[in-house]
């Protein structure tokens, strides 16, 4: 009988292991070499901006410039207004931009204004004040939270609870006005509780369910009146008149508005919750756009 020669069993070495290939890999010819993925940058300038106005609100604050703090914040509101839009016009959407944006509005609407508000008037309240600020700062991180996480259940009409630059705009709207006026909050002790409350219904109305319209139906894209143009050109005009105040207080009406709204809706025998339970009811239409 004769035996068969075996073969020697091979042992895979570390160079017959796949490994995972990057641009500097020499994958020989006839295949495609794999590509990084990149960033958008037009969008992601946009919120880098809005980041750097948060910032800069921060930094005049510590220098005891108010008025340039809240100029600051509202620079960002109106740049973090825009990367959105630039993204969807673009078509660079992402989402490394996504939360991107996020952090930047944490910064820019969150930390910014309780810091702010805190060093113009709240610290005179000792733990107080500082609390008050913490309040504001923590809701709108939850507020952040659950509108990333309820993005595709909520009516696209209308925002869930106060959104966090229309919450900034408050508090930095009194204190521009108090400012522009020559108030302070230690010159008028009444201004202190003032910046309080504000503060307090700002960060609390953030995380409430209370409905906020949000103009996300309104599209650039269609055509308008031409009375609608002239209207634009007078409302610039009147807010060149007096910046502070009138823009002051059209954030005012619009934090008050969502209350405004919940109650015509419970009066209307309306669904006043903004998230969706199926994508079947016919009263939810709307919901999923």
């Amino acid at each position: 009988m004769t035996l068969q020669p075996t073969q020697p069993e091979i042992r895979p070495t570390h160079d017959a292991v796949d490994l995972p290939l990057d641009d500097t890999d020499d994958v020989g010819p006839g295949h495609a070499r794999p590509r990084r993925k990149g960033i958008y940058i037009l969008p992601n300038l946009f919120t880098l901006a809005a980041l750097f106005g948060g910032f800069y609100a921060i930094v005049m604050a510590m220098n005891g410039r108010f008025d340039q703090s809240a100029i600051g914040v509202f620079c960002a509101m109106v740049l973090d207004s825009l990367d959105g839009r630039v993204a969807r016009m673009t078509n660079t959407q992402s989402a490394f931009g996504e939360q991107m944006d996020s952090l930047s509005d944490m910064v820019s609407f969150g930390a910014a204004p309780a810091l702010i508000v805190y060093e113009w008037a709240l610290k005179d309240l000792g733990k107080w004040g500082w609390i008050a600020s913490f309040v504001y700062c923590s809701c709108a991180a939850l507020r952040l939270a659950r509108f990333n996480t309820n993005i595709g259940v909520v009516d696209k009409r209308f925002f869930q609870g106060l959104p966090s630059p229309a919450a900034a705009a408050l508090v930095m709207g009194l204190i521009w006005v108090a400012t522009d006026l020559g108030a302070s909050a230690h010159s008028q002790p009444w201004l202190v509780w003032l910046a309080c409350g504000f503060t307090l219904y700002s960060g609390l109305t953030m995380v409430t369910n209370v409905p906020f319209y949000s103009f996300k139906d309104i599209s650039f894209k269609r055509t308008v009146p031409f009375i609608a143009i002239v209207a634009i050109a007078l409302g610039i005009a009147v807010i060149n008149i007096h910046p502070a105040g009138v823009l002051f207080s059209v954030f005012v009406i619009y934090g008050l508005s969502g209350y405004g709204v919940y109650v015509w809706k419970r009066l209307q025998g309306k669904r006043v919750s903004l998230i969706s339970i199926s994508t079947d009811e016919p009263e939810e239409e709307g919901l999923h756009r």
